[in-house]
């Protein structure tokens, strides 16, 4: 029996340095048509018009930490276009093989650019954004280090933050096993999933998490598809409640 009390510390195989570019290609392949066939880049996409809603702009800098390929960042960035908004994407992720991915995959969208940087050690005058995303990203890491991330991010983000992560949940973890085994090639993703689902996070843990940042205001929600939706952002700037 699985215990999904705590969250998992195991290690996800798609982490190791060591895969080679076509097999991470492959396993970024099954995670990106999981999230089209469930939806789960919806909530994100929805969550950014809530933000350039409450805060207008003439343009903004949105940048997608953990970027993977950069399937998530494109999506925003043809999702922007189509509503007329003027904007600057960046996408940030420590694997030099998944930024190469991406700069292939992306090489028609020239609003969007990828950079290989380690999170944690970027300043305020480095990486300066308006809009900061986390997709997916969050789970992968233990809860001190999550404490460093979240404090980073609202130092990063002149709005806000948009954190779209799993639920760990039993029934999702179930239903991942029928779902991987139809619809994901690689048994790396099938894995890596049901390590991601036990990683995820209870509604308690985020509150506890955004209890640590106490000059920000929060929203969490549970959202379709065993997700959360965390979003986070400075009242001070806000033009429009």
């Amino acid at each position: 029996m699985i215990a999904f009390k705590d969250r998992s510390e195991e290690d996800e195989l798609m982490d190791d340095m060591s895969l080679d570019e076509n097999q991470l290609e492959a396993i970024l392949a099954d995670i990106n048509k999981a999230n089209t066939l469930l939806g789960g880049n919806r909530i994100t996409l929805k969550a950014i018009h809530r933000l350039i809603r409450k805060f207008p702009q003439k343009s903004y800098r949105i940048v997608d930490m953990g970027c993977g390929d950069g399937s998530m960042l494109r999506e925003v960035a043809a999702f922007c276009s189509k509503l007329g908004i003027e904007a600057e994407f960046i996408g940030i992720d420590l694997n030099e093989k998944s930024i190469q991915i991406a700069k292939k995959r992306g090489s028609s969208y020239s609003e969007v650019s990828y950079l290989k940087r380690d999170i944690l050690a970027l300043n305020e005058e480095e990486l300066k954004c308006d809009i900061l995303l986390c997709t997916l990203t969050l789970h992968h890491f233990q809860d001190k280090e999550i404490v460093k991330f979240i404090n980073k991010f609202a130092e990063l983000a002149h709005i806000g933050v948009i954190i779209n992560d799993l639920e760990r949940n039993k029934i999702a973890y179930h239903l991942f096993k029928v779902f991987s085994a139809v619809f994901m090639k690689t048994d790396i993703a099938r894995n890596d999933g049901l390590i991601s689902i036990k990683s995820g996070f209870n509604k308690k843990e985020l509150l506890s998490f955004s209890g640590l940042l106490p000059e920000m205001r929060h929203l969490i929600r549970r959202r379709w598809v065993f997700r959360y939706e965390w979003t986070f952002w400075h009242p001070n700037n806000l033009i429009n409640e």
